[in-house]
């Protein structure tokens, strides 16, 4: 536990890196910044302190000597922790990208990485969650509802987990119901942070997302799609017509 008073701190965040070096580089460099920090040296420790200290937000690098970060992020998606995760990664390959993101991750940052950019992510991903948090109102579209107050989503009687990203690109799809959103806007409203204009990041996201929402139901029933694409323009979201 930290000595800081935390009323005083910006956020509580778990960094987990094998490397003491850029470890406690990291957690320092945090904790001047305004964060209370906690820190793991491997994934089954990053998941003990995730459980039992519900961080606001975990910086996980993926080269781990037990569990795999996207693993450690699995698990802590199916144990309900769905606090954001910021990856750390060597590895600058799309579909590195993409397998995080996957995961249930909601950014990345490639190493050798400036710690200027590490905050700015951070505070990015924190800005989003809290937005997301402080929205008082139930959305609907269909048989789609989703719920800001307990950040919930279901469709139909069906819960559909998502991520803090997850759920604001579908907030975000649904505040613009009916308008095309091209894969810009949402690189802009979603991640409040560029991509180098990486189209596969937005294409991946919403290919997941159409995946959770028109899973099929407990008798195999498989549900109109909400989300449509507008080939070289972007994405829109619209309820089936009858």
């Amino acid at each position: 536990m930290s000595d800081h008073n935390q009323g005083e701190l910006e956020a509580r965040l778990l960094v987990v890196d094998d490397e003491p070096n850029i470890r406690d580089l990291l957690a320092s460099s945090l904790r001047f910044a305004g964060f209370d920090v906690i820190s793991a040296g491997d994934g089954t420790e990053a998941l003990k302190l995730a459980g039992s200290e519900e961080p606001d937000l975990v910086v996980l690098d993926v080269m781990l000597p037990d569990l795999d970060g996207f693993a450690v992020t699995r698990k802590m998606r199916a144990s309900g922790l769905n606090m954001p995760v910021l990856f750390l990664t060597a590895r600058d390959d799309v579909s590195d990208k993409v397998q995080g993101l996957s995961a249930g991750g909601d950014d990345y940052v490639t190493k050798p990485f400036g710690l200027e950019e590490v905050v700015a992510r951070i505070r990015a991903i924190l800005r989003r969650t809290k937005q997301s948090e402080n929205s008082a109102a139930l959305l609907r579209i269909a048989d789609l509802v989703l719920d800001d107050d307990a950040h919930e989503v279901h469709r139909g009687e069906r819960p559909i987990e998502l991520s803090p990203t997850e759920f604001k690109l579908l907030r975000y799809l649904i505040v613009n119901e009916g308008k095309v959103v091209s894969k810009a806007q949402i690189l802009d409203h979603v991640w409040e942070y560029d991509w180098n204009g990486d189209a596969a990041i937005v294409e991946s996201y919403i290919s997941y997302l159409r995946r959770k929402l028109d899973a099929p139901d407990e008798f195999g029933n498989i549900p109109p799609s909400l989300i449509q694409t507008r080939r070289g323009v972007g994405y829109l979201m619209r309820a089936p017509e009858d």
